[in-house]
Formats: structure tokens, sequence, C-alpha cells
């Protein structure tokens, strides 16, 4: 059961939308199921005599009685409460007694008290309902609703708990601030799939990710077109920053101005620069942008993330709270980084797991930057690098980083999950699954390259990689000879031998190197291991087929096997005894 408060200055417009037939005309039968007093509450939507006027000048009648100058200038209090996906749909009755705890639990009008705000609760939809305060009580005072957010939030646990609803994670404090629906709807009218608070805070995260100091910070904001208001000393100084989409804004024509700090706790200017500054980036020019990408740069510039990562890894297993923010906060700062630079084929996928996964580097623990340097320096080359074509060497680094990144985020939300960090732990999963589908997507042709030549492979040759695997992981061998990789995993081994290495040897590395029990597909980890600590090919050369040999073979030896070719034919050519 999720809660969102808000606060508005007309009455009559929120009662309007309530009681109409919504954008899409989605608002099915709207009625009052609470008031904080039925009787002197008019019911628009069941009493054909009542009107809309009537319903708001009640509503209204504290806050018009009190001097002007004492009147707050957004009145109006609004909190939708909408339950889960997949609950039972509550009776009005039951949404009456939601309504009723909410407004006490907040301190809109707690139980018993006869001078409290004026309220109703309307329902227009199965799943939620709207709950309407203004916010005077009828003895003029001001309601006592200090933290009513999270007030709210912990009666709606509570509900959950009662009405045996779904349980939804506990807040902390810590999250970026939600979409209204008012902002979700716009977007909607606007054919986006985001919302613009949404797509700003993309922007400024793939910025900072990209960025070795303020100046180029600022630069790739606006060459993302995103319009920049910097708020100015009059030293000249930069004392905090503004942003806004193109084209969006409100009814009087205006931009609507996002400041860094109310998309995000961690977007505000001072939080941004720390990251700069604490990695000695203050100083560093900015990078000059790219007309063109270097061959192969993308590739290389996820390898080496992907070893950074695979090196870093023990550290959310062993490490501090302070170290494994740092740890995560770098995870998130390379989600941001792929997002931006993913093939078009799994851009979206990266994009809602920079998203979901932002939410698990931010809790009440600050990182430590000294560790994160190297993970932000990681981010910046993905991003300097430029796009990544989905196929060939590229396509495989990204899938070897994406693999690496999936587990990641696996640990980061068991992590969390130990720690109760409930929402954090939700972020990670959630992150986790669409990395999991842009894996699969990304990872499809340089796999089936491996096992199509692991498949190619002399049957010594199988039967002695397949010996390797046995030895050193006996007790996994049959369920990995089941998996689909495994094909690939015998082909890797045999590249890892032609290229000098010991494949025991190399594979005990890449089985000891980290805990395998988070893996969908263990044959797939080790693969990407192998082909990194063998310093292979990401991406295998496609290998010759076999019928081209056996079709040049009897054109060059044709005279020599054109007689004998005919001898058979002939029973009285056959050698005597």
């Amino acid at each position: 059961m999720v809660p969102d408060i808000s606060l508005g200055g007309r009455t009559y417009g929120l009662l309007a939308y309530l009681y109409g037939p919504g954008g899409r005309d989605e608002h099915l039968d709207p009625h009052l199921v609470a008031a904080w007093q039925p009787e002197l509450a008019p019911d628009p939507g069941r009493d054909p005599e009542a009107t809309l006027k009537q319903l708001q000048e009640r509503l209204d009648l504290p806050v018009q009685a009190v001097p002007e100058h004492h009147r707050p200038k957004r009145h109006v209090w609004h909190c939708p409460v909408r339950t889960a996906p997949g609950d039972r749909h509550l009776t009005d009755a039951e949404w009456a007694e939601v309504a009723r705890r909410v407004v006490h639990a907040t301190g809109i009008a707690e139980e018993g008290d006869e001078q409290a705000c004026r309220w109703i609760a309307v329902r227009h939809a199965e799943d939620h309902i709207h709950i309407v305060a203004t916010l005077k009580r009828q003895d003029g005072r001001a309601p006592r609703r200090h933290d009513d957010f999270n007030r709210a939030q912990a009666e709606c646990r509570a509900i959950e708990t009662d009405f045996g609803l779904r349980q939804l994670n506990a807040g902390d404090g810590t999250a970026a601030k939600r979409p209204t629906s008012a902002e979700r709807a716009k977007a909607d009218r606007a054919g986006r799939s985001a919302t613009s608070r949404e797509l700003l805070r993309d922007h400024i995260r793939q910025a900072v990710a990209g960025a070795a100091n303020e100046t180029e910070f600022f630069r790739r904001l606006t060459e993302a077109g995103v319009r920049v208001d910097q708020r100015l000393a009059p030293s000249g100084d930069v004392l905090g920053y503004k942003v806004a989409l193109p084209g969006d804004r409100n009814r009087d024509g205006e931009p609507i101005w996002f400041a860094g700090s109310r998309l995000a706790p961690d977007l505000s200017l001072p939080k941004i620069r720390d990251r700069f500054t604490d990695e000695g980036g203050a100083n560093e020019l900015p990078a000059e942008p790219r007309s063109r990408t270097h061959h192969g740069a993308p590739a290389r510039a996820r390898r080496a993330a992907a070893d950074l990562f695979d090196d870093a890894a023990p550290g959310l297993d062993e490490g501090n709270e302070a170290e494994v923010a740092a740890q995560l906060s770098g995870l998130g700062e390379v989600l941001d980084a792929l997002a931006q630079t993913a093939p078009a084929s799994t851009r979206q996928q990266t994009i809602e797991a920079a998203r979901a996964f932002e939410r698990a580097t931010r809790w009440h623990t600050r990182a430590e930057r000294a560790d994160h340097r190297a993970l932000r320096s990681a981010a910046r080359g993905i991003v300097r690098a430029g796009n990544a074509l989905g196929r060939g060497e590229d396509g495989g680094a990204t899938a070897m980083l994406l693999s690496t990144l999936l587990l990641a985020t696996i640990a980061a939300a068991r992590w969390h999950a130990a720690r109760q960090h409930a929402q954090q732990a939700a972020g990670a999963r959630q992150a986790a699954q669409h990395l999991r589908a842009a894996y699969r997507m990304t990872a499809s042709t340089p796999m089936r390259a491996m096992r199509d030549h692991g498949r190619r492979l002399p049957a010594s040759d199988r039967h002695r990689h397949q010996g390797t695997v046995e030895a050193v992981l006996p007790e996994q061998a049959d369920e990995l000879h089941s998996e689909h990789g495994f094909d690939a995993l015998l082909a890797t081994l045999d590249q890892v031998q032609h290229a000098g290495h010991n494949p025991e040897a190399l594979l005990q590395r890449a089985v000891a190197h980290r805990e395998l029990d988070t893996a969908d597909h263990v044959t797939d980890v080790l693969v990407w291991r192998l082909r990194r600590l063998g310093n292979l090919p990401a991406h295998p050369p496609r290998a010759r087929p076999t019928t081209k040999t056996a079709k040049q073979q009897p054109r060059t030896s044709r005279p020599q096997t054109a007689t004998p070719h005919r001898t058979p034919a002939s029973p009285q050519h056959r050698p005597r005894r």
C-alpha cells in the first residue's frame, strides 16, 4: 500500500479531477467513502443534487474563516493511497477505515478531535482512494503534520498486516522523490516512457559518470540537450544549478525547473563536487569531444571495467559499510556509463537497470571516496570510449562486463537484505533482472560461436577438457555438463591451452576468484572469467567450415585420382591373387 502526499492551492480543481472522467476515462463511479462528518459532506458522485462547488465550500470553510494573511499559500493536502498490484480489492468500508487511520496517523484529523481539519476520501477506481484535506483546523490553528509522509508510510505498513495485503518495503528517508500522478499523466500525453523528473535524473547521473570535473559535467549536460541554469555568487562562483527538459513548460509557458537536490539527495552540486574533489579530478582538464571512436576502444574499456569489478568483488563480502558504499556507488556509475553507450538492442534494459540500482547506492552511510576513485575512472573510460556495437569484440566485451555486473548486483542485493535494507535490496534485485535480460541478448552471438567451436573439437580434445572440468569441479561436473554453455567452456579451455596457459591451473583461478552460488549459469561465468584471465578475445573469430576444405581437396588431386576412381567400376580390372 503506497501513500503519496502533495500540497496544492486549488480545492475545486482537485475535486473536478477526482470526480471527472480522468485523462483516459479511467475514473469509474467516483464517490465518497469517508469524510470528517459524512452528514456535512455532499457527494456529487452519488447525490444528483450535490455539486462540486458545495463540497469545495464546505472543505474550505475553516481556511476562509481566518484572516487572509494567516491562510497557507498551499492549503490543500492530497494523499492518494493505492494497493499493490495483485492485492485483493478492498470494500468501501475497508477503504473508509484506511482513510481514517491515515488522517489520524499524519496529524490531519486525530481520532476524537472535534476541531481537526476537514477531509474527505474519494474512490473512483478499484485499487486506490484519494484523501483530500484543507490545512486549517476548525479552531483556526494549523495541524501538526510534521513528518507526515513517513508517518503515513508506517501506518500503511501496519494496515497491510491487518488487512492481509502484500507487505511492501519500509522506507528509510533516503529515496529520491517519486514522480507525481500529474507528472506521469503528462509523460503519457507527450508519448514519453518516463517523466521529466526521471529523464533529468538519468541525464545528470550519466553526465557525472563521464565527467572528470565540474566544467566537464555541465558541458556534458548541455551536450545531452538539457537546459541548465546555474546560480552564481557575486564573485562568479557557481552556488547551485537547476535543469529542465526542452519543451517541458507549465501552463504559463515557463520552463519547469528541477534543482539537482530535488531530483535525488546525492545530485546536489556539493555532493557532485565531492566526487570530483576526492578523486583529484578538480584540476584535470576536461576531455575534448571526439568525432569518432578509436577502433576497439569500447571493447577495451569494458574489459578494463570487468577486470576491476572482478578484482574488487570480495569487498562486497568482506568490507565495512563505508567500503561497500564506495563499491556500490562505483557500480552505479558504471551502470550509468553503460546505459548511455550500450547498443540500441539493449540500451533500454541497461537504462532501467541503472535507474533501479540507483536506489541500492544510497542509505545512511557515506562512501569512502578514495576507494571509489578507480571505479569512477572505469565509468569515465566507458563513456569516453564511445558507443559500442552490438556485435564482434564490442558485443563480446559487453557480455563479459554484463556477466560481471549481474553477479555484483546479486551480491549487493544479498548484502542489503542481510542488513534489513529492504528498499536497497529490492532495487538491486530489480536491476539484476534487467541486466539478466540484457546479458542474454548480448551474449547469444558470441556464446553460440564458442559452442559451435566446442562441438567441432576432436573427441580426444573434448575428453581431455572434460577431464579438466571434472578434476577442478568434481561435485558440479554433472550439473555443468547439462548446462547450455558447456561446449563453450570446452572451447574456451582449448583456446586457453593454445594460448600457452595451463587449462587446469587457469580454471582453478577462475573458480577461486569468487563464489559461483549466485550464478544463473556457472558455465557462462567461467567462460568469461577464463577469457579475461587468459586474455582471450571476447568474441572468438568464426572458425572456417570443414566442408570448404573437403571441396578443395579433390580439385588439387584430380589428375592423380581420376584413374583410380574409375578402376573399381570395372570388375575385370580387379587384381589377381
